[in-house]
Parts: C-alpha cells; sequence; structure tokens
C-alpha cells in the first residue's frame, strides 16, 4: 500500500517533539548567515546570489542523472538577475527554462502557485516538448496514455519499481487540495511545510517528467520565505545531490508507509542543516573573488587575462597550464606563456612545485606570497 492508498490521505501527521531541537538549530542557522549576508555590501551579495542560484539549477538538474554547463547557467542567472558579467556565455532554451522556474520560484515568493504556474515551468523545462528522445505532454497534467506511471530502475526484465503514482483520473482533485493547502495553509512550520510540500507533490507526481525538479523548486519557494531575505545563501539541491542516494531511500520508504512523515521531516530539516553549514565556504568564496579584485585588477593587461582569471574563480575545475590558458583565451601557446609570466611577475598567478611538461599554475592568495 502507498502512503496515498491510505484511508485518511493527505491528512500527514509528524512527533513535533523529535524536530524541536533540529528546526531550532536551523532557524539560528539561517538567522546567522542571513545576518553575515547583511554585513556584505551589495555587490557582494549579488555575486553570493547568482552562485547560489547557478549552483541550484546544475544541481537539480545532476540529481535527475542531466547536465548542464556552468558557465551558460551562471550566464542565464546573471541575466534574469540584470547582473552584468564580463564573460558571459550564450546559452540554449534547455538551460534558460530550468533557471526560469528556479527564479521565478526564489524570487516571487509571494505569488499564489497556480495550475497556471506549474504548467508555465513544465513548458520551461522540457521547451521542445521532448524529454531527452521522448516525446512529452507538456504543460498539463499525465494522462497515463502509455500506461501507470512508475518511477523504476533496472535493466528490461530485472526491473525494480520504486514507486507507482496514483491514477492519472485522480490529478485534478489530487491537485486542487495540494494548491489549496500550499496557498492557504498558514499554521505550520514554515520550513516542515516545505518538507510537507516536497513529498506531498512528488507523491502526487502530476507530469510525465520532471516532478522531481519541481517539487523541489516548489520546497525552495517556502525556503526562500523561511528565510526572510532577498537573496539565496545556500543551495538546497547541492545538499541533496551529495546525499542522493539517501533522499530517494528516505522518499520511497515514505511513500510505502503511513501518513506519520516524521522521518522524511526529520532527513529534509537535517539536510537543510548541511546545507546551511556548507554555506559559509560558498560564501568565503564570494569574499575571496571581492577581495581578489579590490588587490589585483589594476594589474591585469587585457580582458583575456580578466576572462581567464574569473574562469579560475567561478569554479574551474582542477589548476590552469599553458595550453589549458591557451584554450580558454583561443590564443597561441607563447602568448599564453607571457600572459601566465606577467601575472606570475605581478604575484596574481603562483606557479606550482611540479615542474616539466605538466608545469601548472593557480590564483596566488596569501599562504603562497
Amino acid at each position: 500500500m502507498y502512503i496515498y492508498q491510505q484511508s485518511d490521505w493527505p491528512n500527514f501527521n509528524w512527533q513535533e517533539k523529535r524536530l524541536f531541537v533540529l528546526l531550532s538549530e536551523v532557524r539560528n542557522l539561517q538567522g546567522r548567515v542571513v545576518g553575515k549576508m547583511e554585513t556584505f555590501g551589495f555587490e557582494m551579495q549579488q555575486e553570493a546570489n547568482l552562485l547560489m542560484l547557478t549552483q541550484d539549477v546544475i544541481k537539480t538538474t545532476e540529481i535527475e542523472g542531466q547536465s548542464l554547463n556552468n558557465d551558460q547557467v551562471r550566464s542565464s542567472v546573471a541575466q534574469k538577475l540584470n547582473i552584468s558579467l564580463s564573460n558571459a556565455f550564450e546559452f540554449g532554451r534547455d538551460v534558460e527554462g530550468v533557471v526560469e522556474m528556479m527564479v521565478d520560484a526564489t524570487s516571487n515568493i509571494n505569488t499564489l502557485l497556480t495550475e497556471k504556474r506549474l504548467f508555465s515551468w513544465h513548458c520551461s523545462l522540457f521547451p521542445g516538448g521532448y524529454s531527452g528522445i521522448n516525446k512529452i505532454s507538456v504543460g498539463k497534467w499525465r494522462d497515463d496514455s502509455l500506461g501507470t506511471m512508475k518511477v523504476v530502475s533496472g535493466t528490461v526484465g530485472k526491473d525494480i519499481i520504486h514507486y507507482q503514482a496514483p491514477d492519472a483520473l485522480n490529478l485534478p482533485k489530487e491537485m486542487s487540495k495540494f494548491l489549496k493547502w500550499f496557498n492557504c495553509e498558514q499554521t505550520t512550520d514554515i520550513v516542515v511545510k516545505a518538507a510537507l510540500a516536497h513529498l506531498w507533490f512528488v507523491t502526487i507526481h502530476p507530469f510525465e517528467d520532471g516532478n522531481g525538479r519541481i517539487a523541489r523548486a516548489i520546497a525552495d519557494m517556502l525556503l526562500a520565505k523561511a528565510d526572510g531575505a532577498p537573496f539565496r545563501f545556500y543551495s538546497m539541491s547541492s545538499q541533496i545531490r551529495k546525499e542522493r542516494k539517501e533522499y530517494y531511500k528516505i522518499l520511497e520508504q515514505t511513500q510505502k508507509g503511513d501518513l506519520d512523515v516524521t522521518a522524511w521531516i526529520e532527513w529534509f530539516v537535517a539536510c537543510l542543516q548541511r546545507a546551511l553549514k556548507s554555506s559559509d565556504k560558498i560564501l568565503q568564496e564570494v569574499i575571496f573573488k571581492h577581495n581578489f579584485w579590490l588587490k589585483n585588477a589594476s594589474k591585469v593587461n587585457n580582458e583575456r587575462q580578466k576572462k581567464i582569471l574569473n574562469k579560475l574563480l567561478n569554479g574551474f575545475e582542477g589548476n590552469i597550464t599553458t595550453s589549458k590558458w591557451a584554450k580558454l583565451g583561443k590564443c597561441s601557446q607563447d602568448t599564453a606563456m607571457r600572459d601566465i609570466q606577467t601575472l606570475i611577475d605581478k604575484q596574481v598567478l603562483y606557479k606550482l612545485d611540479k615542474g616539466g611538461r605538466s608545469t601548472a599554475y593557480t590564483l596566488n592568495n596569501a599562504e603562497n606570497s
């Protein structure tokens, strides 16, 4: 029996005493991180917001086993937030669609969640009407014309059914209940409500595809309201991506259980707590980038150098080499070497000890000076 087959569905219940300490700690963390963000100047707040939303978009997509280009997502988010980038990249409708949904969910937190809004998010996720190579119904509830909606893993003949969604005929009634609760219910702690909204939506599974991403956007909408800040300062999807195995396990257990969803809420809030703690590292990156340009802006000779340094600051994997510099800057190896040597002389870059053909360089900081 699935949770939606319980006679009292969807009247969830939970043990508040088990959650009290954890919720208190999360609220305290939220206050501390918001307080820290408020000490930042406007530019640093913008940069942190840009970084967090970029992470959210990339990681919520990765949870579903898909990858998006970091530079393209960053450029799309910046455009939506009216932030000017010196090294903007072109991006496709597939990137823009996920960004539109996430920015709408976390920016327009006081706008009602409606059927029309959910349909527009779904259209944004699948702008061409395809999920991979499969044609899907976009901007409307699933109709189960190809059979009952199931979450399955494994190979053909050895497939494992993790979950079977409610009959499509029940979707209008199910979604009407959900939306009424989402827009009107105000007595539940908003962090708990975010956990319940995520679970409830993904259990109904109203679309042919994209249910997980939309469920996480819905939860982020409520978390943004709980934060009480006009900017994002952590990424819940990044933390869920790190814990993807546990995420799917607790979801499956809950969907096959009864209406006491304490264990799911407990996991969700603890995951949020870990996301808040992880935000410190990301905010340190924002501070480092800000201080880096305060110190080094006058030392950079041209746009090519600025573009590649920004690439290193924005999450470039590994260290830079002459050949990588030449490729990123679309220049010759000799020009790349001159760029690098100039920046080493000005203490912008630092040569790593390993020499030879694999000589690599990294951004200079206080430890390397």
